[in-house]
């Protein structure tokens, strides 16, 4: 990181190396004073963002495996909106993108009935993905969205008529939804194309996260009375914005989120202030305090 007028700049000062240090600076003047009944773990992983295979979930494997237990898990994802504790996650969202491939026949454009053209059944079929909302939401989560992130033909000429194009989309779902329902929905849509345009259409998908929420108050309840004491703001719960580790978790033990603001993550000259990243400490700091002084009403029987 290099510091220039109070702003740290740096890949990850806003997510989330920012709140590893938080965390660990936290941890340490917590344990110069106190003696918990319990331990502290911070894990510090990677992989979150790619395959998310040798990251979190190893961890979390070989716990499984050596019969090592958490009770509560705090995710330091830059959750804030505006200001720092305006927002914490209760839960996510899942996410599912799909592959989509319409197989066609190559021609001389000056000869169109001679070839097939795959390029618009798809535009027609992600017109009709787009069309219309999957839901409206509900009390606890935002409508899921659907969005087109790529469409290609692989196609460098002018005058041909390609034999396939692929398109990629990505649908962020709340639990009115589940990965089932979404891939019989466009399976739907698909037919109706395929059968339109006779034209073979295929699918393939990644469910990289399943919609979660942490129905138990009394640990975001927690959280927010650390928030509230430091910093004076009352945080709202959210389960807005993409996926993190805390999918994985949340298999295991109540998970929340909680971090810094986002508004400058995964930018160029990403950056925060440094009296941010303080009280953010502090506010950690306030937080294992609570937890522990409660620690035998949340541990896990």
């Amino acid at each position: 990181g290099k510091i220039e007028n109070g702003l740290i700049y740096g890949r990850g000062a806003t997510d989330m190396k920012s709140a590893v240090a938080s965390f660990v600076a936290a941890s340490l003047k917590f344990l110069e004073q106190n003696s918990p009944k319990g331990s502290i773990v911070i894990a510090i992983t990677s992989d979150e963002e790619g395959p998310a295979t040798d990251g979190t979930r190893a961890i979390l494997d070989w716990m499984n495996k050596n019969d090592e237990k958490i009770d509560h898990c705090l995710v330091g994802e830059p959750t804030s909106s505006k200001v720092l504790g305006d927002t914490i996650k209760i839960g996510r969202r899942g996410s599912i993108t799909l592959m989509i491939s319409v197989s066609g026949l190559q021609g001389h454009v000056a000869y169109p009935e001679k070839a097939t053209n795959p390029i618009p059944p798809m535009t027609y079929l992600l017109e009709s993905l787009i069309e219309e909302p999957l839901d409206t939401g509900n009390k606890h989560f935002e409508p899921s969205s659907l969005v087109v992130t790529s469409i290609d033909t692989g196609n460098k000429a002018d005058n041909i008529i390609p034999s396939s194009i692929s398109s990629k989309v990505n649908i962020r779902y709340n639990d009115l939804q589940s990965k089932d329902s979404i891939l019989v929905w466009i399976q739907n849509k698909i037919d109706v194309i395929r059968n339109k345009y006779d034209v073979k259409i295929s699918l393939r998908y990644r469910n990289s996260a399943e919609p979660f929420i942490i129905k138990d108050r009394k640990f975001p309840d927690l959280l927010k009375s650390a928030i509230h004491r430091e910093l004076n703001i009352n945080a709202v719960a959210s389960t807005s914005g993409g996926t993190s580790d805390a999918r994985f978790i949340k298999d295991v033990c109540p998970v929340l989120e909680f971090g810094l603001i986002g508004e400058k993550m995964h930018k160029i000259d990403e950056s925060i202030e440094v009296t941010q990243i303080s009280a953010l400490t502090e506010t950690y700091l306030k937080f294992i305090e609570l937890y522990f002084a409660q620690f035998e009403s949340f541990k896990t029987k």
